[in-house]
């Protein structure tokens, strides 16, 4: 079989599957992110994993595509996407908006592929059978729009304050936040893959019970990991992360 180059699948960021591949991990980005931000994941993981990260459409190499807005028309066109490489097993990482495409992701192929992600990571949002603790922003005008942004302290400010830049970027944002926004869960069985949930000790909006809830969505085992740091913990935690996802895989390598 040889190397499986990745790159031509636009949905997926620059990943390399090759014969020694025993298993993959696909990490989804937050809202108005990109999947540049796992590029270097893969220095951190044991040489049996590939790390996949999405790329949605509407940034970076896909700038020109539209954004989706609708959770339920996004989740098929990527499970799509992958289904070539769900010929071994596989894991899932979301942080934040990517915590609930992976979620919603690993139950739809559940149902229409039986297949299942045998972990899931997931970082940064509440358990989707709650509701959700924030206030939805992606109607607001533009300037109300930006100040949550600014709140939210993942955005940098020298992008926030350029404006020929943001004019650009605000229909991403804006998108991907109507797509969190507007997000309705549907009761379903727990799934039956086990599940690691990160939370940020001092998120303004998730909290530690909300973290915890995520025990709900499995029936297999459940861990929660509380780190230092506010909702972007996964880029001042990012070392600590790594360490906690690499060293699970390494285990799930030796069974």
């Amino acid at each position: 079989m040889g190397n499986k180059l990745t790159e031509k699948n636009l949905w997926l960021l620059s990943s390399v599957i090759t014969d020694q591949t025993k298993l993959l991990l696909f990490c989804f980005h937050y809202a108005g992110g990109n999947a540049s931000m796992y590029k270097d994941w893969y220095k951190y993981m044991p040489a049996q994993v590939a790390v996949c990260p999405i790329q949605l459409p509407g940034r970076s190499n896909r700038f020109k595509e539209p954004c989706y807005t609708d959770l339920s028309a996004l989740i098929p066109a990527l499970a799509e996407a992958i289904r070539p490489y769900l010929d071994r097993p596989f894991t899932f990482f979301g942080h934040s908006m990517g915590a609930l495409i992976s979620f919603e992701l690993a139950r739809y192929i559940r149902k229409v592929y039986n297949l299942l992600p045998i972990h899931m990571f997931v970082a940064g949002y509440h358990a989707p059978q709650l509701p959700d603790p924030g206030a939805p922003i992606f109607h607001l005008p533009d300037n109300e729009f930006l100040s949550e942004l600014e709140k939210m302290n993942g955005t940098p400010k020298e992008l926030l304050e350029h404006k020929e830049l943001m004019e650009i970027m605000l229909p991403l944002f804006r998108a991907d936040f109507k797509l969190a926004d507007t997000y309705t869960y549907r009761q379903d069985e727990p799934l039956a893959c086990s599940i690691t949930a990160f939370g940020g000790s001092q998120d303004p909006e998730v909290s530690i019970k909300h973290i915890q809830a995520w025990k709900e969505q499995t029936v297999s085992s459940f861990q929660v990991h509380i780190l230092e740091g506010d909702h972007f913990f996964i880029h001042s935690q990012q070392d600590k992360i790594l360490s906690i996802v690499s060293g699970f895989l390494s285990d799930l390598l030796k069974n």
